[in-house]
């Protein structure tokens, strides 16, 4: 039998060398040929009688080679039937590495199938026969764990995808060689979760060295290689590098196609995602080129329905969208479909991906109903599949929220986003771009909200994160500009606006080229602008630029083409050249009808629009015939409540009242009103243009009191929105002015045409027609009151304006007809022409109706005269407060201590309700950040973060008020400041409003208004005076607008490292009046060693370090006062400061009754230790989970209810604090806002938030002697008395807003910023990498080192980067003398130079010191009484040696690790002391 058997081998019909033919062909990827040798073998085989043993192993690996190829061409159906036969054969042979390889196939398979719960099973079972065969689970097991990591990585679950391919990795390295191709494959990987992570940099390196593996091991023209450069393009295009993405791409064409030939699924692979950079470039034509030669490889050599060409049709649909050919995108999306769902069935994730492609041309069809429907199919498969936390189910809410926003349901918009958000914030890094993505979309909403500084919030977190994550010149950054841009638009600041447009063309025309459409959006949006700013030209220019653009790159009825033609009417429009403008509408409309079909909003637009021309020119049938067709469209599309509808209401109005039928007009302006009410903010500018107009009509029909009360309405939106200088608020002024002056109330209606005039003339300059109206009228006063002289001079004034125009008219006489068309004896403020968008999210062109004035833009003055009013009567309110206002206490410190590497920095973020993350070591990350010290403040009452500026200006507010109603029943407010005009010195230019400016003052009034408290030196200096007024300009906006609850307390949260470093620092930084939370490992015992965040053990004990806080935080302080806390309803007595004790590290306990176990066990012995401090320690028994990686309902529930119960504990020590109930004056609330607390520019850019920071700028520095603060205090009427001014300096130091020391200089010193004096402390007290400069500087080194002594050259130069002057070098030397940091030694023989000894410097494997050359006295000794200070940390123990130096100061001095002796000269011995134990 054998020899036979062996004779059979050598036939050339022999299976086995059928079966090697086919692994050649399978290896070459020549499939076809691989299955028709696999098949011959198998037929071979079966047809052998009595199959022998050895040639069933050989028809198994048959049967998985089969099934590895159907897996390849995704065949799934075939590659089950393989599948199981080869599972079969297994069991028959009862071989259990064949079983293990064959569900490890069928894992794959149902991989393919979307069925990622089942591959999981089969992978993790195969994974434990692997086990039960070798211990390691085998070198197979690297590839079962790599395909468990493709699994994760498909779901999202990119942590544990991580997880698997390092264990992959971690067998492939001890098995094999470093080099091997397997290896390179795994690096791979890694890098494509990098990449999904927007971790680019990371990426390119795992790329990097999956290509040099490969290049070494298999040659640079190796088709892996080709792979590699592929990968590296993908990342190329994600960052916006289209030209180097396409160059990698190159690069992998030129390896494949010399080896693969050009017919291989691998080149069409590459031509497919060059089609995808040619679609982001906007070279439309190029992508779909790219495409189809993609297509024609694929179907000739994977047939006709292959999951690759469902695929490239899903790209081909995008261009086509992008293009608006809607239909064609559509027909291609749906022929992706019929290919997927037969292979993949119908609850496949890329299913949900086309039906989420199809809702997104849905949404830009405003085919709403349809795109929902899309989407919730979408969503639907996803949940199942994906589970309810996967990136790919956050881009799913963004598309309903974009369907909802142009719904006008922004509620639902904005939930739907926010759903996303937080998504994202557990899956991905908090700096992914995906993330600024969603921040971008909920700017979007705010915007069409009204809700502008939400809007830019939102845009400046996105900003923020993709600048840090993408680079500052990537397209997408250039979007958020635009965005930007919108927003200051909206608000009326051009200039801002276009500003933002010039950044986004910076970053777009070098990365996109001239050509693109993007850069037609930016021209456009600019175009918007200068058509604001009546630059008609300027608009028609860069709209010219845009079209051009449009017309080359998208095809002829493109909806952006449409939308530029709109656009370019519009300025028409204001041209009053109506035909060009119904020309223009007409094409628009003409293009929007032929792609988005005859009932898009878009085209409601153009109608409305049409419409509006029609009013203007008087032709109301045709108006309201077109407006009315608008409305019909709209109510197809949008909910009756949209803002467009309001839009369309409004210009009805404005028909209906210019026929005089004014019931019907204030009908519809009261339709309209309701609308924009429920869905615009309270303040959004069309509801003042509402408001406005429903004015004008009452004014009309002389309901004089009902026209004021709309203006006066209209008026304090405008101010809030606009500024004080809009036309807008002149018109109101004005309208206002109109009625006072018919009433015969001169004076009043004088005062508001004045501000109308100086509103117009600063808007449109002297010389225009608004001017001479509005002069004339202010002549008409005049001659009312009989003052002819100055009406004489406004008539002079007004004749010269004629004039000039008159002469303007002689050169071009289309400009004064056109000045005279835009204005009416009787008008109205007209809505914004419609502008639509029909662009995606980061291209924002949004659509803006209201906010024109009316062709009459009238006036202002009720108003204006009680905001004056107000101002006065707050401002004598603040005087008054400054010499007597007082309130609660409101905020103390609360530190996060503990050591190294416990969670502090993660149970801090759940407490204060931020989002989890795996953190970097606090050591890098003060390395590369220089920030020392992490701070949240939140509110004790709902735990919310809140603003340090804003909570001390909350309590200058409640201050102020109490102050302002005792003014109530006093002299009326018009009398406190009678007199003659306030000096021009007096007077900040264009800092204070112009109606304060002109308030007659008198010295002795003024005098009346400062506190006695100041020296009567100052009382007649105009300076103080302008400086006081200028300051309160600051507080004021606060003070008027601020609802602010007077019982509210918060906690500053300081998240201080556990390194050793800070042990030696931390006298200055803490104090008794603080509540402090000292966290420990509940997984660690107290005799533990402490071990970092990279596994190394430190030489220090949990128990040292939490002795070595605690010793600092309690020992430290002085203060032995008790308080009464009723802490869980009992009322104990505690020592300050307190303590409250908390664990970490929950989720590894088996259960809570062992975490209560081990908590008690900790704490008792800690207390053992130190029985001394058991009055300062509250054991709270909280023991947080803060693993990042798990996000479950149940441990969200946890976490939440660690901290309410955290929060409650702290809630009761803080209202039993005395600190607590002490009273505030409202000067030391205003010299924390002067010293330390950061102005936000971005948030607050009004002027008087320059002022502020004018005067931190100017009169605060980091480090101040008491005397300068003294002086700056004076300035502003903040001084009372030195002992009350260091009342307040030592109430700051409490809070940690400043370092106050007075101990040093003559009466101290003040530090204004915290942060950087612990940078300098760490640059000086602790060695870094050796520095590069002299040998001389290195030798210092290496002796501070040795020695723990250092020289003024040395400390010069470490300090080099902060730019120190001498003298606040001294200072600073001078401060950590003080607290024994370190210690000057007397004069040595090195001429000038100084020597300090600084005990911390010296390393721990320093020189050792012997003792037995020594006299141990049994007399002296040098230490701590053991009920103070129980413990000795190294920190205390080296500021003592330094205290020592001071008695015992000679140069001899030497430092060893933990001792130091010191020469006494005078009695010729030395005293040695030593850390020996505590």
């Amino acid at each position: 039998m054998d020899i036979q058997r062996s004779v059979k081998l050598t036939n050339p019909e022999d299976p086995r060398q059928l079966y090697g033919k086919g692994l050649i062909s399978q290896k070459n990827e020549d499939n076809q040929q691989a299955l028709s040798y696999y098949t011959q073998a198998l037929n071979r085989i079966e047809s052998i009688d009595d199959t022998a043993q050895n040639l069933h192993q050989l028809q198994h690996d048959i049967l998985l080679q089969i099934c590895d190829i159907y897996i390849r061409q995704c065949n799934t159906d075939l590659a089950k039937v393989f599948a199981d036969k080869a599972l079969k054969l297994s069991h028959k042979l009862q071989d259990k590495d064949k079983l293990s390889k064959c569900l490890f196939r069928r894992g794959e398979i149902k991989r393919l199938e979307g069925d990622y719960d089942g591959a999981l099973l089969d992978y993790n079972e195969s994974i434990d026969i692997n086990s039960d065969i070798d211990g390691n689970g085998g070198l197979d097991a690297f590839l079962i764990y790599l395909s468990t990591g493709n699994v994760y990585f498909e779901q999202g679950k990119y942590d544990d995808a991580h997880a698997m391919y390092e264990k992959s990795l971690k067998i492939q390295l001890s098995a094999i060689d470093d080099h091997h191709p397997s290896i390179a494959t795994t690096y791979n990987n890694l890098g494509n979760i990098y990449a999904k992570q927007g971790k680019y940099d990371s990426a390119v390196s795992m790329y990097e060295k999956s290509l040099e593996i490969r290049s070494l091991a298999q040659g640079d023209n190796y088709t892996s290689i080709a792979a590699t450069y592929h990968n590296i393009a993908s990342i190329y295009y994600n960052q916006g590098k289209y030209d180097h993405a396409l160059s990698m791409y190159e690069k992998s064409l030129q390896i494949h196609l010399p080896v693969l030939g050009d017919n291989h699924p691998s080149i069409a692979n590459t031509y497919h995602s060059m089609g995808n950079v040619y679609n982001a470039q906007g070279k439309y034509n190029n992508a779909i080129s790219m495409f189809d030669n993609s297509l024609k490889i694929q179907l000739s050599t994977l047939g006709d329905n292959h999951p690759s060409i469902a695929n490239t049709y899903q790209s081909m649909g995008a261009v086509y969208d992008h293009q608006g050919e809607y239909d064609k995108a559509l027909s291609m999306y749906d022929k992706s479909l019929k290919i997927h769902l037969p292979v993949l069935g119908d609850n496949h994730p890329n299913i949900a991906t086309t039906y989420h492609n199809m809702g997104n041309i849905y949404n830009a069809q405003a085919k709403y109903n349809n795109a929902i429907s899309m989407f919730d199919k979408s969503l639907k498969i996803q949940l199942s599949t994906l589970g309810d936390n996967h990136p790919s189910i956050a881009e799913t809410y963004q598309s309903m929220g974009n369907v909802y926003d142009h719904q006008g349901e922004y509620d639902k918009a904005l939930s739907m986003v926010e759903n996303s958000l937080q998504i994202q914030l557990s899956t991905l890094d908090e700096n992914h771009p995906s993330i600024a993505v969603t921040f971008g979309n909920m700017g979007n909403i705010y915007n069409h909200q009204g809700k502008y500084p939400d809007a830019l919030s939102m845009y400046e977190k996105s900003l923020e994160i993709e600048v840090l994550a993408l680079g500052d010149d990537h397209p997408r950054v250039a979007n958020t500009y635009n965005c930007l841009g919108n927003t200051n638009n909206f608000q009326g600041k051009y200039d801002d606006a276009l500003s933002m447009y010039e950044k986004s063309l910076k970053i777009q025309l070098p990365v996109l080229g001239s050509n693109h459409p993007n850069i037609a959006t930016t021209y456009s949006n600019m175009g918007i602008v200068y058509n604001y700013q009546n630059k008609y030209d300027d608009a028609l220019s860069v709209y010219e630029k845009s079209l051009e653009i449009q017309l080359s790159t998208l095809s002829d009825n493109h909806p952006n083409i449409a939308t530029t033609y709109n656009q370019m009417g519009i300025v028409y429009k204001n041209q009053g050249k109506y035909d060009d403008a119904i020309s223009m509408y007409k094409k628009s409309l003409k293009i929007r009808v032929s792609v988005l079909g005859d009932n898009h909003p878009n085209n409601a637009n153009s109608y409305h629009n049409i419409g509006s021309i029609y009013t203007e020119q008087g032709k109301y049938d045709e108006a309201v015939s077109l407006l009315e067709k608008s409305l019909k469209i709209r109510l197809l599309t949008h909910d009756d409540n949209h803002p467009s509808f309001a839009n369309t209401y409004h210009y009805l109005a404005i028909i209906y009242n210019d026929q005089g039928k004014h019931d019907k007009s204030i009908s519809m302006y009261e339709k309209s009103l309701k609308i924009a009410l429920s869905v615009l903010s309270e303040n959004h500018p069309d509801i003042a243009t509402t408001y406005h107009n429903m004015g004008n009509i009452y004014n009309d029909v002389g309901k004089y009191d009902e026209a004021l009360s709309m203006y006066e309405k209209s008026l304090k939106i405008d101010l809030l929105t606009l500024g004080d200088n809009d036309p807008s608020i002149a018109a109101t002024y004005e309208n206002m002015g109109n009625i006072y002056n018919n009433r015969s109330k001169y004076d009043d209606a004088l005062k508001l045409y004045l501000r109308a005039a100086d509103i117009l003339t600063y808007a449109h300059g002297e010389n225009h027609t608004y001017v001479i109206e509005i002069y004339d009228k202010i002549a008409n006063c005049y001659d009312m009151q009989n003052r002819y002289d100055e009406a004489s001079e406004m008539r002079q004034r007004s004749d010269n304006i004629r004039s000039h125009l008159q002469q303007v008219d002689a050169a071009n006489p289309k400009l004064t007809n056109i000045l005279n068309q835009s204005r009416a004896e009787k008008g109205e403020r007209t809505t914004k022409d419609s502008v639509a968008s029909d662009l995606s999210n980061q291209e924002i062109q949004v659509e803006r109706i209201s906010n024109i004035r009316s062709n009459d833009e009238p006036n202002r003055a009720q108003e204006s005269n009680d905001q004056e009013m107000k101002e006065k009567k707050y401002f004598k309110a603040y005087i008054q407060a400054l010499q007597q206002g007082s309130c609660k206490n409101k905020v103390i410190r609360a530190m996060y201590a503990g050591p190294r590497c416990v969670g502090k920095s993660s149970i801090m973020r759940v407490f204060t309700q931020q989002p989890l993350a795996i953190s970097p070591d606090p050591t890098q990350v003060v390395d590369q950040t220089d920030v020392m010290i992490h701070l949240k403040i939140y509110k004790i009452k709902d735990r919310k973060t809140y603003d340090l500026d804003q909570i001390w200006r909350n309590s200058v507010h409640q201050i102020v008020e109490s102050h302002v109603e005792k003014l109530i029943n006093e002299q009326p407010v018009s009398n406190i400041m009678n007199g003659e005009i306030i000096t021009q010195q007096l007077l900040m230019k264009g800092d204070i409003p112009q109606d304060i400016q002109t308030i007659p003052v008198n010295q002795e009034s003024i005098a009346t208004l400062i506190p006695s408290t100041i020296p009567t030196t100052t009382i007649n200096d105009n300076l103080f005076v302008q400086q006081c007024r200028d300051f309160f300009k600051y507080f004021y906006p606060s003070v008027i607008n601020n609802n602010n609850d007077d019982d509210s307390q918060y906690a500053k949260i300081w998240d201080f490292g556990g390194h050793s470093i800070y042990h030696v620092t931390h006298q200055p930084f803490l104090s008794s009046n603080s509540i402090y939370t000292l966290v420990f490992n509940i997984t660690q015992n107290v005799h533990d060693n402490v071990v970092t965040r990279d596994g190394r053990k430190l030489n220090i004990t949990y128990l040292q370090s939490m002795q070595e806080w605690l010793t600092s935080i309690i020992g430290g302080n002085s203060s032995r006062v008790q308080i009464t806390a009723n802490v869980d309803h009992d009322q104990v007595k505690y020592s300050l400061p307190i303590v409250i004790l908390v664990a970490s590290h929950g989720d590894c306990i088996i259960n809570k009754e062992e975490g209560v176990k081990r908590f008690i066990e900790f704490e008792q012995q800690l207390l053992s230790n130190m029985p001394c401090y058991k009055s300062n320690i509250y054991s709270s028994r909280v023991i947080f989970n803060c693993n990042p990686d798990d996000n479950s309902d149940c441990v969200q529930a946890e976490r939440e209810r660690c901290s309410l119960r955290l929060h409650e504990i702290m809630k009761s020590f803080v209202q039993s604090l005395p600190f607590m109930c002490n009273p505030i004056p409202i000067r030391w609330h205003i010299m924390a806002t002067i010293l330390h607390t950061p102005i936000d520019t971005k948030q607050d850019s009004n002027i008087a938030t320059t002022i502020m920071i004018r005067i931190r700028a100017t009169r605060v520095h980091k480090i101040m002697t008491l005397q300068q603060v003294i002086t700056l205090a004076e300035d502003f009427g903040l001084y009372e008395s030195d002992d009350e001014l260091q009342s307040m300096l030592s109430y700051l130091h409490d809070l940690g807003e400043i370092i106050f020391c007075h101990q040093v200089h003559e009466n101290g010193i003040i530090i204004t910023d915290v942060d950087w004096l612990l940078r300098i402390f760490r640059a000086i007290i602790q060695l870094q990498d050796c520095p590069s400069g002299s040998l001389y500087i290195k030798s210092l080194y290496q002796a501070a080192g040795q020695s723990g002594k250092i020289s003024t050259k040395y400390i010069d130069y470490i300090l080099l980067d902060y730019e120190l002057d001498q003298s606040t070098k001294d200072l600073i030397i001078t401060l950590m003398e003080t607290y024994d940091i370190l210690c000057r030694l007397n004069s040595q023989d090195d001429g000038d130079e100084m020597h300090y000894f600084v005990p911390y410097l010296l390393q721990p494997d320093a020189k050792p010191f012997n003792l037995s050359e020594y006299h141990q006295s049994a007399i002296l000794y040098v230490g701590y009484e053991y009920n103070d200070v129980p413990y000795i940390p190294d920190g205390v123990f080296y500021c003592l040696l330094s205290s020592c130096l001071k008695t015992w100061n000679h140069p001899d001095v030497e430092l060893y690790y933990q001792c130091a002796k010191y020469y006494l000269a005078e009695d010729q011995h030395y005293i040695i002391i030593k850390k020996e134990g505590s």
